[in-house]
């Protein structure tokens, strides 16, 4: 299938700790440029995210905005260290037997030493936040790739049409070629008959004239060349998957052939018939522009 290289995909997931939105837009471009602009807690995840997108994307420069919200930040978690609270209170019970002192050492207290009891935010679970991830990332390329199937399509049935229409050009020419080459033989035999009179026309040379003639303007190549190239360009249509570079390459060898014809044509309704091809082949080439 076609596919355009415009197009649009989010996707969102939410849950009591997490929100992760993925949002991908396109447009044409040579090559693959992706860009992709996160925040810096996800940079990690780079290289995995543009291993999942190689997968739906060949061709266009495609913007990447992703959005992540940890509702878990703020929230941390008491560490009881029981080595530290054991030296402790083993000294301070030291200190109580070698001066006879009371040991009055209670919970309250002893929690209150430095490092017996610490405050620790919560870490970040990668695996689990990377299989979040790259399912939202998964799914807002699936999305990605539907709207330009989408306008992939359109792109298609146009082309088609202006293929069909490029057809009916070239059969014209081929059509009109030997009407051509017939009237001119009318003219120069007329002209010859007035120039001479009643001299007899040698035959042989109106056949050498009228021959080095047809062998000038003849554009049987070409239009044999053109038909080959629109039924080549329909049957990639057909291919699909990422055909757009092939279809650029065919659309400049119709325009060479169209501007062949157009130079040996010496006949007004063939040049401008050519000059119409040569105006769809442009619009051609100007959608495939699109095509990724």
């Amino acid at each position: 299938m076609i596919k355009s290289m415009t197009g649009f995909g989010r996707y969102e997931i939410s849950n009591e700790e997490k929100k992760i939105i993925v949002e991908m837009k396109a447009v044409n471009h040579r090559y693959c440029d992706i860009s992709i602009k996160m925040p810096k807690k996800l940079s990690f995840f780079e290289a995995g995210i543009r291993n999942v997108l190689k997968k739906y994307i060949q061709r266009g420069k495609v913007d990447i905005f992703i959005t992540y919200e940890d509702y878990t930040e703020n929230k941390i978690c008491v560490k009881y260290n029981e080595d530290i609270a054991r030296e402790y209170y083993n000294n301070l019970t030291k200190i109580s037997e070698q001066f006879q002192l009371e040991n009055d050492v209670r919970v309250s207290t002893l929690s209150r030493y430095p490092e017996v009891l610490i405050l620790e935010e919560q870490t970040v679970d990668e695996t689990e936040l990377w299989k979040l991830l790259e399912k939202v990332v998964e799914e807002a390329a699936k999305r990605f790739v539907e709207t330009r199937i989408t306008e992939g399509n359109e792109l298609k049935k146009d082309l088609i049409n202006k293929l069909d229409g490029m057809l009916a050009h070239v059969d014209y020419i081929e059509t009109r070629s030997p009407e051509i080459v017939s009237e001119y033989r009318e003219k120069l035999t007329q002209k010859v008959s007035e120039l001479l009179g009643d001299t007899k026309i040698d035959e042989s040379v109106l056949a050498t004239e009228i021959t080095i003639f047809a062998d000038k303007i003849c554009v049987d190549e070409e239009t044999v060349r053109l038909k080959s190239h629109i039924k080549n360009m329909k049957a990639t249509l057909e291919e699909g998957e990422s055909v757009g570079r092939k279809l650029d390459f065919i659309a400049q060898e119709m325009n060479r052939e169209a501007n062949t014809i157009l130079s040996k044509s010496n006949d007004l309704s063939v040049t401008n018939t050519a000059i119409d091809l040569k105006t769809e082949i442009e619009k051609i080439r100007e959608q495939i522009q699109n095509i990724e």
